[in-house]
């Protein structure tokens, strides 16, 4: 296939603060699929991701460990990295925002912005959100806190420079509304015109003195870069972009195709990053594309909540492809996506061990078996076949509309619906009848070959999204004619062909054995917490009592308790609440015996939203304090009755 245009995407920069959950490592799994299947259809695509190395927490995390900033960033880096690479991506430039090269060209546009005029030199006084390093009016503020995380803000001023977005506005206003897909989707468009360009834009804070751990402002060593032209322009300054001149890469690949990023970074990709490319006299992106979140059940993952994934630890347990799998199929195209134990477990099973696997098993192994593993003729043909031959063509054009749209669970969903359709047409079929009698041996060897080749559809369709799977199933087809192009006509498969053994592609998650490894890996973690993270908790988790009030905490008495099947960690409450009976799930099973707390008064969360676990709903969190390793119920006395309310 001959090369056709350039393909420059790119991910987000992740922040070093420290190691990324899963949910930050689907934006990476994400990117990598689009840049595979752009490759596969011939595109010279340049994919690139990295680390965001500069800022203020940085320097805080660093002296909380006692190591220097950049020792701190070596670390984390290393094992953003290692994460990207067990994740099996296929970029092509790691970037990090410590590359020498990377802070020269950082200061020169700095500088090139501040002669022409486009930065200049102030104070700024204001509400500053430390972990966000944003500087907030009063008006902006959400309910007293920062609008974008929603922690405590406090007062700050300092000398600083600032870049003129105001300047920009009309320019960046009209490019967005002549190009409709610059912004996708559409959603994120309105958000940004709506709530941020037109009301007005304020010039934006681009230098900082009250820390040292970033790029110096050359002319004046008091400042250093902040984070927005320091970060954001990775984009370019990884192609080799000077001010002064920038080199052949630049220009190959620049503008970037789309910049795949998260729904919560939006505005500082489609304003200050336009608006600095509009300021430099450079092309914009062509698209910035806001992907939803992936949360645990319904929450976002955090330590403090005790919910953290690492993709690193779940390839262990299921393999790096059924990681990947999960991530691409599990999260919708515009609302955020779950991940929670039962349905990797259920997505597994249901998709990859018996849809795909044993597809792909048996119809190897009944070849093998019926034609000593030789590809047969498929000169038998009936109207049945027709149509799965048309299945596998429809399938080719529904990846690609799905793909071209970010639609990725869609562009997977139908290729697991190919090997659904192909699992039909062997009931349809019935290989195991038509072998029992030699005359129809000519119509086995058709069926088994139509199977074949659609599998051998499936293999290259599945590329994009699980890598290693595509290499074991056409080992094992032992297939050369594994392009796209090879697609675009059902028969490409050879008769004569000897196949390879049949191998299982995907062995079922045994959930009693996935739960003990859950539970050692959730032990090994909390142990392993360091203290900088404590502090950084600590700052986040302030309220104030309007937040308490939110809380309804009531005393219950419990009426019943027992073990949670396929859980070493929960305990099943029937808890009475002073006007009926409601089941509470709590992870204290280590620490108590569940017959000894029959009869207790406790206290608990009673408008905590419902949510499953391990199967089985709880309406509430009962409260419990930590005494040394051991962690114990909260009791009161048992003359209260149930249903009181705490104050």
């Amino acid at each position: 296939m001959c090369k056709k245009d350039k393909y420059y995407i790119t991910t987000a920069i992740a922040y070093t603060s420290r190691k990324p959950h899963i949910g930050n490592s689907y934006e990476i799994v994400l990117t990598d699929a689009i840049a595979r299947y752009k490759r596969m259809l011939g595109y010279d695509v340049f994919f690139q991701t990295g680390t965001d190395e500069h800022g203020q927490k940085i320097e805080m995390y660093a002296q909380a460990e006692g190591c220097t900033p950049k020792e701190y960033v070596d670390r984390v880096a290393g094992e953003i990295r290692s994460i990207c690479d067990v994740l099996n991506t296929s970029y092509d430039y790691f970037i990090r925002t410590t590359d020498k090269k990377h802070e020269r060209a950082v200061q020169k546009i700095f500088k090139k912005l501040y002669d022409q005029g486009d930065i200049y030199k102030g104070c700024y006084e204001g509400l500053y959100c430390t972990p966000c390093e944003s500087f907030w009016t009063e008006s902006q503020l959400v309910d007293g806190k920062c609008p974008d995380c929603g922690r405590e803000v406090k007062p700050a001023k300092e000398e600083a420079y600032f870049l003129r977005l105001s300047k920009y506005q009309k320019q960046l206003e009209e490019y967005i509304e002549s190009h409709p897909d610059f912004i996708y989707p559409e959603s994120r468009k309105k958000e940004m015109l709506n709530n941020f360009i037109k009301p007005g834009l304020q010039d934006l804070c681009v230098s900082r003195t009250s820390f040292k751990w970033g790029i110096p402002v050359d002319f004046d060593p008091d400042h250093v870069v902040y984070v927005w032209i320091d970060a954001l322009s990775n984009y370019i300054t990884s192609l080799g972009y000077d001010p002064d001149g920038s080199g052949e890469q630049y220009k190959k690949y620049w503008p970037a195709d789309v910049h795949i990023i998260g729904k919560d970074i939006v505005r500082f990709h489609t304003i200050y990053w336009p608006i600095m490319l509009l300021a430099l006299g450079e092309p914009l992106p062509k698209q910035v594309y806001g992907h939803p979140w992936l949360l645990f059940g319904e929450d976002k993952m955090s330590k403090s909540r005790g919910n953290v994934i690492y993709a690193d630890e779940l390839c262990k347990m299921i393999g790096v492809d059924a990681v990947r799998y999960y991530l691409l199929s599990e999260m919708p195209f515009a609302n955020d996506g779950s991940i929670t134990y039962d349905t990797i477990i259920e997505r597994f099973n249901s998709d990859l061990a018996n849809t795909l696997g044993n597809l792909v098993n048996r119809t190897i192994a009944m070849n093998n078996k019926y034609f000593g593993g030789i590809v047969q003729e498929p000169n038998a043909k009936q109207p049945l076949d027709d149509e799965l031959t048309a299945f596998c063509l429809d399938t080719v054009k529904k990846v690609d509309d799905s793909i071209n749209i970010f639609h990725i669970s869609d562009a997977l969903e139908a290729v697991i619906n190919l090997a659904k359709r192909c699992n039909k047409y062997i009931d349809e079929t019935a290989p195991w009848a038509l072998a029992k009698d030699e005359a129809n041996k000519a119509r086995l060897g058709t069926v088994l070959y139509n199977l074949l080749e659609s599998i051998r559809y499936i293999a290259v369709l599945i590329l994009p999204f699980m890598p290693d799977t595509n290499k074991a199933i056409l080992a094992q087809l032992n297939c050369s004619a594994s392009g796209y192009d090879s697609l675009s006509s059902f028969g490409a498969t050879v008769p004569g062909t000897v196949l390879g053994k049949a191998e299982p592609l995907f062995v079922r998650i045994d959930s009693k054995k996935f739960y003990e490894e859950v539970e050692a890996m959730q032990k090994a973690n909390a142990e392993s917490e360091k203290p900088i993270e404590e502090i950084e908790e600590d700052e986040i988790e302030q309220i104030t009592i309007d937040d308490f009030a939110k809380c309804d905490i009531r005393v219950g008495e419990v009426k019943s308790c027992e073990k949670v099947k396929r859980s070493k960690k929960l305990l099943k409450f029937g808890i009475f609440d002073g006007t009926g009976e409601r089941t509470i799930v709590s992870g204290i099973a280590q620490y108590y015996q569940p017959e000894e707390l029959v009869g207790k008064k406790i206290l608990f969360v009673s408008n905590l939203k419902p949510v499953k676990l391990c199967g089985v709903e709880s309406c509430g969190m009962i409260l419990s304090a930590c005494k040394g390793d051991e962690l114990q119920l909260v009791t009161v006395d048992e003359n209260i009755p149930a249903g009181r309310k705490i104050s």
